[in-house]
């Protein structure tokens, strides 16, 4: 395994906890902030423009084949900031549960989708991935409370807000999702255990699961070693799998049969999430939530283009 540095800069400051970061063709990334409770245009010279309030905790995004921006919303976190570095701790005060929400990039509009999948309400609706059919993956990470954790489940949803059912679950907490290249192959990551799953997809929201003792139907891909926690994760054009990984700090690349490839070291140790753009795809934008940053680095290999 290659130990390398992050090369590059920090692109925008001042951002309130940034996450789902999606490279727009025109040169712009769209962040999240989930403590501010939007979603927010960074500019390529570093400004900001908010696109839509949203409210609760949006995380993760990723846009839709309609140019719709979608939204996993976690309902909102409570927070510790230490000498300007923030992170979530628990559930907020006011939390009342997660959704899916549906923003017009013009004009800003907020449509929210599903609040629950079968009368079993959504936690913590965390990242999201579409497929070549129009629908979308997610992982709802469930929720942290002082004495509890309400336990996760990966979903598929149509993006008419009409159709949503649970694919995999008990997850403990499900974090990064994402598809291989051919889109036969759904990852699925865990912050908790630190580890990396994979499942094969039958069809739209239809996974293929291994039996017990297989924990949540996945095939283990690879589980780090010590007290390392796994964020949200991008595939490379290639096939590998780039995770954020957090209290280490950086991009932890994997192949798809389970080598650990690479550790790229990041700036600080909330290393969130991660998404490739620029021309050729090999600029990656990283998101440094801790103290509000959007880093541009280089990245060695062209990312997968995203369906949408």
């Amino acid at each position: 395994m290659k130990i390398l540095q992050l090369k590059g800069g920090v692109l925008a400051r001042g951002l309130d906890f940034p996450e789902g970061p999606i490279a727009m063709e025109d040169g712009s990334v769209l962040v999240t902030e989930i403590a501010g409770g939007r979603l927010t245009r960074v500019l390529p010279d570093g400004r900001l423009e908010v696109v839509a309030e949203l409210g609760g905790g949006p995380n993760g995004a990723a846009l839709g084949p309609d140019g719709f921006c979608y939204v996993c919303n976690n309902g909102g976190f409570s927070w510790r900031t230490d000498d300007g570095f923030s992170r979530p701790t628990g559930a907020a005060r006011d939390y009342r549960g997660g959704s899916i929400q549906r923003v017009d990039l013009s004009t800003g509009k907020v449509e929210t989708l599903y609040t629950e999948c079968d009368g079993v309400p959504l936690h913590g609706p965390n990242d999201i991935v579409f497929d070549a059919a129009g629908g979308f993956w997610f992982t709802d990470f469930g929720k942290t409370f002082e004495d509890r954790i309400l336990r996760g489940a990966v979903y598929y949803a149509g993006a008419d807000g009409r159709s949503i059912r649970r694919a995999a679950h008990p997850v403990l907490t499900p974090n990064g999702v994402g598809l291989s290249p051919d889109g036969a192959t759904l990852y699925v990551t865990e912050t908790e255990t630190s580890r990396l799953w994979s499942y094969p997809v039958a069809g739209p929201g239809a996974l293929l699961q291994e039996p017990w003792p297989s924990p949540n139907g996945g095939r283990l891909v690879h589980g780090l070693p010590g007290y390392q926690r796994f964020d949200s994760l991008a595939v490379e054009e290639s096939g590998n799998i780039c995770v954020a990984t957090l209290v280490r700090g950086g991009i932890s690349v994997f192949s798809p049969a389970g080598d650990w490839l690479e550790f790229h070291e990041a700036p600080e140790g909330y290393c969130t999430n991660i998404c490739f753009g620029g021309g050729d795809r090999r600029t990656a934008f990283i998101t440094l939530s801790g103290y509000g940053q959007l880093f541009a680095a280089e990245w060695p290999r062209p990312g997968l283009p995203l369906r949408a």
